[in-house]
């Protein structure tokens, strides 16, 4: 193969590299060094230099460059560009989905969701090049004409985390590009492919032009501070978890430029005393245990009416136990391995804590190298450690409620506000209570993982500022600009 076709090679095999800037792929020497892991065998896949800060300075030097031609393309030109690289995300599905799996420990389901979420993303971020419209506006001043205009911001700086990497990178990228922005993107460490270097080889593959995405893997304290507090990044997209999210929003209102933070959750699954119970267990299991917890949306709490309690906890410990657990490259594994060690310990710090303050363990609470068992905790209360933390993994504490007052405190009594979801079998009843939980997104009748390109993403309180997807991301990624045309003479008052 010559070297120009492997540089072009999408595999999990494949020669990455390690900083992708104005087109060209660096590998420099003598650099401190990001070790990307197989989280499922604890083997080496690669080792990538780490990102300086002078390298993201280049990288926006580029970027900046770059969006000057950028954004005077065509929107049918950008839109192809987009498109293309939608199809070429189809045209990878295998290589992508063994990328997903082997870095990530990304099983079947998620691979599914991910893989199939990204194709829809980015084919809806396409059409933004149509989409970023203005508009006219009545005056009143006699003769004049006021025209609205939406225009590219400039460059975001997106800042992904790995626990969706791709899908949550190009989220941010690609409606970046559509509308005519540059980017830098410093995916996480634990990502480094599937969440930054992947997206640069895929849009090389679709004919971006060079300098319009730039990626600069490293560490979070060091290229990732310095990609929010750049002077050059008009917004910073950021996912992540609430305390490095305030310190990326601090760096960049430091500078005037926007903070888009979609941040951490503690999200209530609330089975209210008329609910479905098969519904609201199937829903459960889902919320809980897809891509073992590790996703800021999943159910954090499962709250449950005391009539309904034992018999849920019992049927959702029951489905935790036999889910398997394995190797995320075997097609029937629903559960594979923790990120790292460190969000392993964290958590079962949390189970091992709840059972020391009163909570009983159902199911799970056990691990083997970096594979957590499904875990279901009853007796809980609010403040328990699984409970008033994000745990953040394959982690279900249940928690008692007398009545539907009750229940809304409780799923309240949080900083997050993010996502929730709330059973019952009269949809009127399940909006009355929904409708009182102070989330960002709501879901009545299902669980708290849900994701559609077109409706609007984000939390309040500590869970972030702005929103992702459709309208919601155009208008953070464009400036309103009010143009007014004196069409015949004016008087003016002196």
């Amino acid at each position: 193969m010559q070297e120009a076709e492997r540089d072009q090679e999408i595999s999990i095999d494949a020669p990455w590299g390690g900083l992708y800037i104005d087109g060209e792929w660096e590998t420099p020497e003598g650099r401190d060094r990001i070790d990307v892991r197989n989280p499922t065998t604890q083997e080496s896949i690669t080792e990538v230099p780490a990102a300086t800060e002078a390298d993201v300075d280049r990288a926006f030097e580029a970027a900046t460059r770059a969006q000057q031609e950028w954004k005077e393309t065509t929107p049918d030109e950008r839109a192809a560009v987009v498109r293309r690289t939608a199809d070429l995300i189809d045209e990878y599905e295998e290589e992508i989905r063994e990328i997903l799996a082997v870095e990530t420990g990304a099983a079947k389901p998620r691979q599914d969701i991910e893989h199939g979420g990204t194709v829809t993303f980015v084919h809806d971020a396409a059409s933004f090049a149509f989409r970023s419209s203005g508009g006219h506006n009545q005056s009143k001043i006699p003769g004049k004409e006021n025209i609205i205009r939406k225009e590219p911001v400039g460059v975001v700086g997106v800042i992904s985390p790995w626990n969706v990497p791709m899908k949550l990178s190009i989220r941010a990228v690609a409606p970046a590009i559509a509308l005519g922005n540059s980017v830098v993107l410093k995916p996480a460490q634990e990502s480094t492919i599937s969440g930054g270097l992947l997206l640069a080889r895929l849009f090389e593959k679709a004919g971006l032009p060079d300098g319009v995405l730039n990626v600069v893997p490293g560490r979070g304290s060091v290229a990732g501070d310095r990609t929010a507090a750049h002077p050059d990044c008009d917004v910073v997209a950021f996912t992540g978890s609430t305390g490095a999210g305030r310190l990326v929003g601090e760096n960049a209102i430091e500078h005037f430029a926007f903070p888009a933070l979609e941040l951490g959750g503690n999200n209530p699954h609330v089975v209210l005393e008329d609910a479905d119970l098969d519904q609201a267990v199937d829903a459960g299991v889902f919320g809980s245990f897809w891509n073992q917890g590790q996703v800021c949306i999943s159910i954090n709490r499962h709250l449950v009416h005391e009539s309904l309690y034992d018999e849920y906890a019992e049927r959702l410990a029951e489905r935790a136990s036999e889910l398997k657990i394995g190797d995320p490259t075997d097609d029937d594994v629903v559960i594979g391995p923790i990120i790292n060690e460190s969000q392993r310990d964290e958590m079962l710090d949390y189970i091992e804590r709840t059972v020391e303050e009163g909570g009983t363990l159902l199911t799970g609470g056990g691990s083997d190298g970096l594979f957590v068992e499904p875990t279901v905790i009853t007796d809980v209360t609010n403040d328990m450690a699984a409970a008033c933390n994000e745990h953040f993994g394959p982690v279900a504490p249940i928690i008692p409620f007398g009545d539907d007052e009750e229940a809304i405190e409780l799923a309240n009594a949080t900083e997050y506000g993010l996502a929730g979801s709330v059973h019952s079998a009269d949809r009127g009843h399940a909006r009355d209570v929904a409708d009182q939980i102070d989330v960002g997104m709501m879901h009545v009748n299902d669980q708290p993982v849900n994701v559609e390109p077109h409706v609007p993403f984000g939390g309040v309180k500590e869970s972030g500022l702005g929103r992702y997807n459709g309208e919601w991301i155009i208008d953070e990624f464009t400036e309103t600009k009010w143009t007014s045309v004196q069409r015949e003479p004016r008087e003016y008052l002196f």
